[in-house]
């Protein structure tokens, strides 16, 4: 297990911020932590990576406590943060090359290192640029490049694609699977649904400082799906279509609505054949159909009975 988070509470005076989060990480996972503004996703970060002080509970990076190991666990980590952290009056080169210092890099080592990240993350060309001429998605990228450039074997990436352009937000997002690819673990924190259901293959959703659920995407829309719906629009319908359908073995009910029957059946019945086997014995041409399938956004909704941006 890469990260282990047994318990973790952290509180701001009458505040908590974070409610007894546990969470486990394998090596290899892209791992998203999804949650509104204040869910407690980049507290728990913070906590992590040893910038703030837990409150209670424990963390383990590889099988090493944060707080007895602390030099050992942080040369692993590499962290992209919220905030752009960069020097504005330094070059793109001089920057990636500062952070990578810290982490004991020298010589030629050094120079190849950063020549790496710059041309990962597709800045090379804008090495001796001033950094503060950079658009935000180029300061974005730079901010991974000095993350990444010691080889770091957990990667966290706090709010990456906040605030810039959908351009450099596709690259980073491409930079991410590549990282992955690479053998890198990575924790990926957002608010865009979208992003975490498009990268991670396991998901905590956080709100007011606690998990809700985790686990696979999958798993996690089992939890809210208790049924499934197909919406088909047909060149016609009749009440017979309807009685037939409604008869098939797992259909819970058909509406026709429009030039469209909208079917709902029990979860799994796995009759979607037998349905159209009642719409071509109506001589009735179906015209296009839609499987609708639960998204993380529903089970947000489900679970929090609020969307992600209240």
């Amino acid at each position: 297990m890469v990260v282990e988070i047994k318990n973790l509470v952290k509180r701001y005076n009458d505040f908590l911020a974070v409610d007894n989060v546990s969470l486990n990480i394998g090596e290899g996972e892209i791992y998203g932590l999804l949650g509104p503004n204040g869910a407690g996703k980049t507290t728990t970060i913070n906590t992590l990576i040893g910038l703030i002080k837990a409150d209670n509970g424990e963390i383990n990076i590889h099988g090493r406590n944060i707080n007895k190991y602390s030099d050992e666990v942080k040369r692993e980590i590499g962290i992209v943060p919220q905030e752009i952290a960069i020097y504005d009056e330094l070059t793109a080169m001089e920057n990636v090359t500062f952070f990578a210092r810290l982490y004991g890099l020298r010589d030629g080592l050094l120079k190849e290192r950063v020549k790496e990240a710059l041309d990962f993350t597709g800045l090379w060309d804008r090495r001796n640029d001033i950094s503060r001429k950079f658009s935000g998605g180029m300061k974005r990228r730079l901010n991974i490049a000095c993350s990444i450039a010691h080889h770091p074997k957990l990667i966290i990436m706090d709010e990456p694609t906040v605030g810039i352009d959908p351009q450099s937000r596709n690259h980073i997002l491409e930079s991410v699977r590549e990282l992955n690819r690479k053998g890198s673990t990575i924790i990926y924190t957002s608010h865009y649904m979208e992003e975490v259901e498009e990268l991670c293959n396991k998901i905590a959703i956080m709100d007011h400082g606690k998990v809700i659920a985790d686990g696979t995407k999958d798993e996690l829309k089992n939890m809210v799906s208790v049924e499934d719906r197909v919406e088909i629009e047909l060149s016609a319908v009749n009440y017979t279509v309807v009685d037939n359908v409604k008869k098939v073995t797992g259909v819970k009910d058909c509406i026709a609505d429009n030039g469209r029957l909208r079917v709902s059946s029990h979860k799994d019945s796995k009759n979607l054949s037998r349905i159209i086997d009642c719409i071509v014995n109506a001589d009735l041409e179906i015209i296009a159909m839609n499987i609708e399938k639960p998204t993380l956004e529903t089970v947000f909704l489900t679970l929090t009975g609020r969307t992600l941006r209240d």
